[in-house]
């Protein structure tokens, strides 16, 4: 029996991530990369790193769907899609009784309204960088610190403090001066993760929060701020067990429901052929 295959890459401001699905949604292979200046030698390069990872080619994929900021930048893609749309889906298969995502990334946060895997509604933050994972990234280099470690050192805080400022460079002072007065660190940053979540409930209340709400992106890796948003949202929050991919994998799996959608009409789909000449031409 012909198995088929379907490609999602959610090309992001930050990061990109590009997941290969079976015909039974499972996942095959996957890669996550920093987004550089280059998107097509990155979109190329992904699409040949999660490739080998399969142990597939590229013709052997039915559909290849590009989603996220660069989508338009995958040469090799069937069709591209609007990252809401896909991230909607993709939550959905993980938690099908999802009512209300939060995704925070690197340049943003925004808030989903879903019915069975519809996407209903959106909110955006604006372009400030607080409540976004920039806003750790910054804070974090200037404790020296590693970002992926703040989650673990704020859970043993035992006093968080507030951190009011919602500007970064007005937010960074102000922890340097809780840390002048003595103000332990894990206090100081799980004061940060009470800032960021504190900011995104304000935004996820305009779409009404209920269960089951659900958590994305790569800030979601950080336990400091999952916690943070529990207790700003008031109800329990769920994580994916891979946070980043969702996007890529809502991708794929519409990629596959227009596939079987276009079996069903009796039309052809496009082999993967002319794909692969364009992937290689932007090596």
């Amino acid at each position: 029996m012909v198995r088929i295959y379907f490609t999602g890459i959610d090309l992001g401001s930050t990061m990109t991530k590009i997941v290969i699905l079976d015909e039974d949604e499972q996942v095959c292979a996957y890669v996550v990369n920093h987004t550089g200046a280059e998107h097509r030698r990155l979109a190329n390069k992904v699409m040949e790193e999660a490739l080998i990872k399969a142990g597939l080619s590229i013709e052997d994929m039915s559909f290849i769907m590009a989603t996220g900021y660069g989508r338009i930048n995958v040469p090799f893609a069937d069709r591209q899609i609007t990252e809401l749309t896909c991230h909607a889906r993709g939550v959905a298969s993980f938690f099908p009784n999802v009512r209300l995502a939060i995704d925070i990334g690197g340049q943003d946060a925004k808030g989903l309204k879903i019915r069975n895997g519809k996407l209903l509604d959106f909110v955006m933050s604006d372009k400030c960088a607080a409540g976004t994972g920039r806003f750790l990234e910054v804070i974090a280099d200037a404790l020296g610190l590693k970002v992926e470690d703040l989650g673990s050192i704020s859970q043993k805080s035992k006093r968080k403090v507030s951190v009011s400022s919602t500007c970064t460079v007005f937010a960074q002072q102000e922890v340097v001066n809780h840390l002048s007065n003595d103000v332990p660190l894990e206090d100081v940053v799980a004061g940060l993760h009470d800032a960021i979540a504190s900011r995104v409930a304000r935004m996820a209340r305009r779409l009404k929060v209920e269960p089951d709400v659900v958590f994305t992106g790569g800030v979601a890796k950080n336990i400091g701020v999952v916690k943070a948003l529990e207790e700003s949202l008031g109800c329990p929050v769920l994580v994916p067990e891979e946070p980043l991919l969702s996007g890529a994998i809502g991708a794929a799996i519409i990629g596959k429901e227009l596939t079987l959608q276009a079996l069903a009409r009796g039309e052809t789909i496009q082999t993967g052929e002319r794909r692969l000449e364009e992937a290689t031409f932007f090596k």
